[in-house]
């Protein structure tokens, strides 16, 4: 019989802010990594105070913010469409972790009825200064039903999973659409990178998942429909993560990284990051 034992996966470190050493953490029976240890909650908003968080601001200066903002607006149509796909037509959407809120503003130009979550106050200050009313926590909308629920690059964020997890499957209407974007450890630029994979993230990641854990994460009113490949995120993580690893801000090594986890994707499946579209029991 398989040892269901907890085991290191491997060392890394907060790279952004604290410079603070973490351990990741094989769960088998949730068939994740797990950022070890985890901070408190009332201090998870610390590891957050930088201006090199991108998804935070709306900056444009530097390389890496510059290309994270044009990768965004491609995303943003491309995240549209996938909705309108799934959802048959437009009607409310739910986004956690809204960031700046630019998904939800595009959602509304195009008639949507939208709502919005994000904890950070500097990012929820900007989207309200951009007419999104942006609430603080999940909890602000508990006894309300969406008809699109998403989550774009957030999951891995948010404490205590389990109840969480609860609490978003009952924001989706009966035969309503989650959609969720996470990263992906069994990549091949995860694989190439190792403790200096940008998408660890740690401690702000306090989850990693593969496609088996996405699989096994919701409850059994939860149908996964589609899962799809992000090929932009290989080459945005590749270059941070050479970064990382060289200091080099820029890296043309990194870019082919890039080039051959999506290549390699096209045989494994397993790409640097991945959407999974679920559909709610009617």
């Amino acid at each position: 019989m398989e040892n269901l034992q907890n085991k290191k996966h491997l060392s890394t470190k907060d790279f952004l802010v604290s410079g603070e050493s973490f351990d990741l953490i094989y769960n088998p029976q949730k068939n994740l990594l797990c950022t070890s240890p985890q901070p408190k909650a009332e201090n998870l908003a610390r590891y957050y105070e930088s201006d090199s968080y991108i998804s935070h601001t709306d900056d444009t200066k530097g390389l890496m913010a510059w290309l994270y903002q044009k990768v965004k607006s491609y995303a943003l149509e491309s995240k549209m469409s996938l909705i309108e796909s799934r959802n048959n037509g437009t009607t409310s959407v739910l986004d956690i972790g809204a960031g700046t809120g630019e998904f939800l503003k595009l959602a509304s130009d195009r008639n949507w009825e939208i709502a919005g979550v994000e904890p950070n106050e500097k990012a929820r200050m900007l989207a309200n200064s951009k007419g999104m009313n942006l609430k603080s926590q999940i909890d602000d909308f508990k006894s309300s039903e969406f008809d699109v629920v998403t989550l774009w690059h957030v999951l891995e964020h948010l404490p205590d999973l389990e109840t969480t997890i609860k609490k978003i499957e009952a924001l989706v209407k009966p035969s309503g659409v989650l959609i969720i974007a996470v990263p992906n450890y069994k990549s091949y630029d995860a694989n190439y990178y190792k403790e200096f994979w940008a998408a660890y993230d740690v401690p702000r990641h306090l989850w990693h998942f593969s496609k088996e854990s996405m699989k096994g994460l919701f409850s059994s009113e939860m149908k996964l429909e589609k899962i799809k490949p992000m090929y932009f995120d290989s080459f945005y993580v590749s270059l941070l993560s050479e970064k990382y690893k060289t200091k080099n801000n820029f890296s043309i090594k990194a870019l082919l990284v890039g080039l051959w986890s999506n290549v390699s994707g096209i045989r494994t499946k397993e790409y640097s990051s991945h959407i999974y579209c679920f559909r709610k029991a009617n």
